[in-house]
């Protein structure tokens, strides 16, 4: 359980390092574009982190929440 925004995001942000794991390891090249585009979402939340930004972290969460498999 979540307590706070920070915890929700650092668990959003470990989740979907597992998950770009899983797009990095496509055959052929197939997940290259999903794993940009998790990279960079991954380095915006840590930039919200590192600012202090509580909406912005909201922001990074949400966005990161979206990210499937």
């Amino acid at each position: 359980m979540q307590k706070n925004v920070m915890d929700g995001l650092l668990s959003e942000i470990e989740r979907v390092q597992e998950l770009l794991k899983q797009y990095e390891e496509l055959p052929n090249g197939a997940g290259v574009f999903g794993s940009l585009i998790m990279r960079q979402k991954i380095k915006m939340a840590k930039d919200s982190i590192s600012s202090g930004d509580v909406v912005d972290m909201l922001v990074q969460y949400l966005s990161l929440k979206n990210c499937t498999g």
